[in-house]
């Protein structure tokens, strides 16, 4: 299965490029839920949400906001700290279930001497390293390529806000998720962000109440299915309150 990273928004034409090809004569495109056909051969999606495609079942359909996440080999995350054991620490990515760990030594030039100290719910900005059904998935905090931890690590300060798991896919997408808020605010705006698969982001605005207006501005762009015009036009409000 292949997993897009196209972005669409309700009413939105889908690429045929973007679909998998029929290949048959008996076999044919099968829509799932949030897309429909409008005849004679368009494709159009009904909800929020990240194209996914299966070439094999010759298969499309839209991950919506709704859902619950299950772990990803790649995944960028928001991990909470639970406890530790004598290796790694145990963390969990969402609400009741099981933990995934992050070995000791799995951050930057972290050696049995110098390796952190998380007290219980510190905050780790983290990636999937590996993720099956029959083992608990491991977390890193370097680049295995470079060994450098490239933004990842324990997150100090800010907020964090819990957003859909299509709003997630979307920040994380950059320029293709149709996020312009962010955008729209750092003009003005000087705030620091961590946006977990998880359905989580990390809000740093240096102040509480410019923390608490980003935090809040995202998440009523993910609840309302805002688009950019209206993405914009938040952000004015939000620069004015601050």
């Amino acid at each position: 299965m292949a997993v897009d990273t196209m972005i669409v928004l309700p009413g939105d034409e889908v690429p045929q490029d973007a679909l998998p090809t029929p290949t048959g004569k008996k076999k044919q495109l099968t829509l799932g839920p949030g897309l429909r056909h409008i005849p004679p051969s368009t494709v159009a999606s009904t909800i929020v949400g990240a194209l996914v495609t299966d070439d094999k079942k010759v298969a499309a359909w839209i991950e919506s906001n709704s859902g619950r996440y299950l772990p990803t080999a790649g995944d960028l995350v928001i991990a909470t700290v639970q406890t530790s054991t004598a290796e790694a620490f145990n963390c969990t990515l969402t609400p009741h279930t099981p933990y995934a760990t992050l070995p000791h030594l799995a951050f930057e030039g972290a050696t049995k001497k110098t390796r952190p100290q998380l007290a219980p719910n510190s905050l780790v900005y983290a990636r999937v390293v590996t993720a099956t059904k029959d083992f608990a998935p491991e977390l890193t905090c370097v680049d295995p390529s470079t060994g450098k931890s490239e933004g990842l690590g324990p997150i100090k300060g800010g907020m964090v806000f819990k957003i859909s798991l299509g709003m997630a896919r979307r920040m994380l997408a950059g320029s293709k998720g149709g996020v312009v808020l962010l955008e729209a605010l750092g003009e003005k705006l000087g705030f620091e962000i961590a946006v977990g698969r998880n359905g989580a982001v990390v809000v740093d605005g240096g102040k509480v109440k410019s923390t608490l207006a980003i935090g809040k501005a995202i998440q009523e762009v993910d609840e309302q299915a805002l688009g950019e015009k209206a993405q914009k036009k938040l952000a004015e409000r939000v620069l004015k309150s601050v």
